[in-house]
């Protein structure tokens, strides 16, 4: 079975800036989590940061990618920079899909750290930017296919495609034809 890593906030955990969750209603969440199939995470948390917490954006329209390469930052709407808190939690959240194997990941779309679409664009006045944060950027760049809540019917096409790829290799791997 592929696990799939997950925005703890889409499975109900108040974990988000503001201390609420972004629950998803969507029934392949609940499906997924009864197998046994998601991880959870929260970058921001695993990485020290309180709950809740200022809100924080990526500054100058620059990206996740330009964050890890230390050539923006992510600053809260109070001008502190977390930089380096968004970096850690997202090597965290790599760390854990490592360790499990994980190809593809749910994350809450618009985060300075999940958005894989889009993120806020600095200004702190909810103006979209069509970029990805930092831990997708992150999980991307390791190879993980990066979903968010709002494609979920397009993450269980691709998961369904990967399941029967890996089980393809293993039957061919075992010796055995596969025939449909």
């Amino acid at each position: 079975m592929q696990y799939v890593l997950v925005s703890a906030c889409l499975l109900g955990r108040p974990v988000r800036y503001n201390g609420v969750a972004a629950a998803s209603d969507h029934p392949l969440l609940a499906v997924w989590n009864k197998e046994g199939r998601l991880i959870v995470v929260c970058p921001e948390v695993a990485a020290g940061l309180p709950v809740p917490r200022p809100p924080a954006e990526i500054m100058a329209m620059q990206s996740g990618w330009d964050v890890l390469q230390g050539k923006a930052q992510v600053l809260e709407s109070s001008g502190r920079d977390v930089s380096r808190a968004f970096v850690s939690g997202a090597k965290q959240a790599l760390a854990v899909a490592k360790g499990k194997n994980i190809q593809i990941a749910i994350l809450k779309e618009g985060s300075p750290s999940c958005g894989s679409s889009f993120i806020y664009d600095g200004s702190f006045t909810g103006t979209k930017h069509p970029q990805a944060g930092v831990t997708a950027t992150l999980l991307q760049d390791a190879g993980i296919r990066v979903f968010s809540e709002l494609e979920l019917d397009e993450a269980a096409a691709y998961l369904k495609g990967l399941e029967a790829e890996i089980s393809n290799e293993n039957g061919q791997r075992n010796g055995m034809k596969i025939t449909e």
